[in-house]
């Protein structure tokens, strides 16, 4: 009987181990499938511009004879003839506008592409940390969360996709059909062509075949810069989600401390949280450059685009609609991608402050004194807040996108003073 006993027993340990065997591997098996469907567009766009972290040394050899190469592109087909012509028209505020609302995206583009590209081995254990947490063993509740917040990563991934779509198609195909005319005036360079940017080359972009080189290479640069800077917008978007995803997991089980195994369970959230604090640190060391550089973008876009279009409004300035159209699809574009960076870091300050808030609203009054001690080293550190900021000098807030476009509406007011 004794015997019949212990072999059911081993029985059920074999089939329960089993069991968890399976589920392990069911729970391995999904997450590997809502992996790939959080990242799937971010990773395609950036590995086909050579711009994807990846520790594989033959991919990173790719990786930069690509990137290289794109960058070469874009320097010397579009941003230093963009540049000459801007040094040649300067005193003319119209054709200043026009350029520069080409000359200052594509600078942006180039630090966030040199940025990307030395912080690579940083950004590399971050994707890693991403997969890992994906595929590991987590309750259903936990995985619900982390989907809603990639989904809202994804459609964020998708809608800037859409723009740079909209953009190729409204700044490219239509003015090559003849449809519309985006430019304010002929290009100096080209008075008999159409080019996609203002721009003046050292040689005759009237010839052939001269004029079709530029064209594509222009063509190849505008493209990339457009996937590059809203590719790298979505990493951090994507990054910036999946972080406070795993911020409102820890806030579920601080709430739900096992009063049982109380040290263990405490233990394992302090780690967590610790390993959440340095992710965001290398995320904000990676991205804070680009915001400062994006922010300064921005103030001087706004600032152009908001005198142009008052003082269309106010003076009836000559103007065609096809041009009004494009100024201002520019303004909200820019617009979008500066309220994204705030809103994000705003979803940031405030996950990491409900960490503070779940540490307080345990029930640490039913604990052992020695127990309730130690919920003050999370406290402690919970209690100062996380930010990503542009250049470690403003926090990505949307207090500071508030404050930015009260400064430029400033000199806004500023520039119409002084044109009177």
């Amino acid at each position: 009987m004794e015997i019949l006993e212990v072999s059911t027993i081993a029985s059920k340990k074999k089939f329960v181990s089993l069991f968890a065997t399976i589920e392990m591997d069911v729970s391995i098996h999904s997450g590997n499938i809502d992996y790939e469907w959080a990242i799937a567009i971010n990773r395609a766009c950036l590995k086909l511009l050579g711009a994807w972290p990846d520790n594989n040394e033959t991919e990173q050899r790719k990786f930069n004879v690509r990137i290289i190469s794109i960058l070469i592109v874009m320097i010397c087909s579009c941003l230093i003839p963009s540049i000459h012509a801007l040094i040649r028209i300067w005193g003319d505020f119209m054709l200043m506008v026009d350029n520069l609302q080409y000359t200052l995206p594509f600078l942006v583009v180039i630090l966030k592409t040199c940025i990307l590209w030395r912080k690579s081995k940083e950004l590399a254990p971050i994707l890693r940390m991403v997969k890992e947490d994906w595929l590991k063993f987590k309750m259903k509740r936990e995985r619900d969360i982390m989907i809603k917040r990639a989904r809202i990563a994804r459609i964020i991934t998708i809608c800037g996709y859409f723009m740079v779509v909209c953009t190729f198609i409204f700044a490219m195909l239509l003015p090559t059909f003849g449809v519309i005319t985006p430019a304010y005036a002929t290009n100096t360079s080209d008075p008999d062509h159409w080019l996609l940017m203002p721009t003046y080359y050292i040689y005759d972009t009237n010839r052939s075949p001269s004029y079709e080189i530029t064209l594509i290479l222009q063509s190849i640069g505008v493209i990339s810069a457009g996937a590059i800077f809203t590719s790298t917008d979505n990493l951090l978007g994507l990054l910036i989600f999946h972080v406070c995803g795993q911020l409102e997991n820890l806030k579920t089980r601080i709430l739900h401390l096992d009063q049982n195994d109380f040290y263990n369970t405490l233990s394992y959230n302090v780690q967590d949280h610790r390993r959440l604090i340095r992710s965001i640190k290398i995320i904000e060391d990676t991205f804070t450059l680009m915001l400062l550089g994006i922010l300064f973008c921005f103030a001087l876009l706004f600032t152009v685009h908001g005198f142009l279009i008052v003082t269309v409004i106010t003076q009836g300035y000559d103007l065609s609609f096809s041009r009004f159209l494009f100024i201002a699809s520019a303004s909200v574009a820019a617009f979008a991608h500066m309220c994204l960076y705030c809103i994000v870091g705003e979803i940031l300050v405030t996950q990491c402050n409900e960490i503070f808030e779940a540490a307080c609203e345990y029930k640490w009054y039913k604990l052992e004194p020695r127990k309730a001690k130690t919920l003050l080293i999370l406290m402690i550190r919970a209690n100062k807040p996380l930010y990503i900021t542009a250049g470690k000098l403003f926090p990505m807030t949307m207090s500071t996108l508030c404050n930015l476009i009260k400064t430029s509406g400033g000199y806004i007011s500023f520039l119409l003073a002084y044109r009177e």
